[in-house]
């Protein structure tokens, strides 16, 4: 399973060049600032905007130079920013409308996906007596209930107030983990793509910057990605014993091991972390008693300036974990630090992204 597109789009205002092998399951994230192209690249993928060039998902052709299947035609979800909703209809009516689309030859199991977004309780109310979360639940559902071969969300939780987007994101965590095709997820938050994305494609001007893995693309030093305003990378991990004298939890990943506050996870559960460069110092030997408690030895595999004057970002690779550290060019010169060098990793903090 897979996608693969090719478009190229020219309008007086903006050009649009993309060509791009993406993974036929998981989160993409298509990641980059406002104007550069991911809601138009979307809109192309649905036939909403036509532009020249080619769109196969799972070996199906929806688009080459001389046929284009129509946006009715394709098997495709699309959730928005707004939930727009049927306002004359049900939560129930909703769905049952979405369904139409495939005809009556198809039935969709719709139990799995009303349970999957918890919306049993919801199905007899109207739109308007729903939450801005609730909405969006019910939006995602009615998109699920086409029988989708791919699913486009555009910026899906944008509309959301902070305690609305804390409502829905663990039922996007469901989702992703059950879903058995793609999803492009457009976002602006950091969060959500160190949170939900397995893939991920910058975008800058209308053309692909950079894509792949979400944790090794960030940890690139030749690709300048920040998901905010520092660079960092996102590890998987999981829970390997929990000290409950200290309230701490210490999660696994290859290569080594930190401790974080206990978050009330089970052992062996999955955890993944986000580590910011600016949260790593180095060190040419193991470092003695220390308030920091997260120490990991690695090896220097990448060393480049940084675009802030006089800092360096030095890439350190555990197994097949990587950290980025942002230290001072002047420490660099000091320590002698060169690519193969042994050092120790100081993680002054972790986040828990999900």
């Amino acid at each position: 399973m897979s996608l693969h597109l090719q478009f190229n789009l020219t309008r007086a205002d903006f050009a649009l060049n993309v060509d791009l092998q993406l993974p036929g399951r998981g989160v993409t994230a298509l990641f980059g600032p406002s104007g550069c192209g991911k809601t138009t690249l979307l809109r192309c993928i649905a036939g909403l905007e036509r532009a020249a060039g080619s769109l196969t998902v799972n070996d199906q052709l929806w688009q080459d130079v001389n046929y284009c299947m129509p946006t009715h035609e394709r098997a495709l979800g699309y959730v928005f920013q707004e939930a727009s909703l049927f306002p004359h209809l049900s939560v129930r009516g909703n769905l049952e409308y979405g369904m139409k689309r495939i005809g009556t030859q198809q039935k969709v199991a719709t139990d799995p996906i009303i349970d999957l977004l918890g919306i049993r309780s919801l199905l007899d109310r109207q739109p308007d007596g729903l939450s801005g979360g609730e909405r969006q639940r019910v939006a995602i559902a009615r998109a699920l209930a086409v029988d989708p071969k791919l699913l486009l969300m555009d910026e899906p939780l944008a509309a959301l107030d902070l305690k609305r987007k804390q409502e829905i994101l663990p039922y996007l965590d469901r989702l992703q983990a059950t879903l058995q095709i793609p999803i492009l997820y457009v976002t602006h938050s950091p969060d959500e793509v160190a949170r939900l994305a397995h893939y991920v494609v910058v975008m800058e001007e209308g053309r692909v910057i950079g894509s792949g893995d979400l944790a090794e693309t960030l940890s690139r030093l030749d690709l300048p990605v920040r998901l905010g305003d520092e660079p960092g990378v996102v590890i998987e991990s999981r829970v390997g014993s929990i000290e409950p004298t200290w309230h701490l939890t210490r999660l696994d990943f290859d290569g080594g091991s930190v401790w974080i506050r206990d978050p009330g996870m089970s052992v062996g559960e999955r955890a993944r972390l986000r580590i910011l460069a600016s949260d790593v110092s180095l060190a040419r030997e193991q470092p003695g008693k220390s308030s920091i408690q997260n120490v990991l030895q690695g090896r220097i595999d990448g060393i480049r300036h940084d675009e802030q004057p006089g800092l360096a970002l030095v890439r350190v690779s555990m197994g097949s974990t990587a950290l980025l550290a942002r230290i001072t060019q002047r420490a660099v010169a000091e320590l002698a630090l060169q690519v193969g060098d042994s050092v120790w990793a100081q993680v002054k903090s972790v986040a828990l992204a999900r």
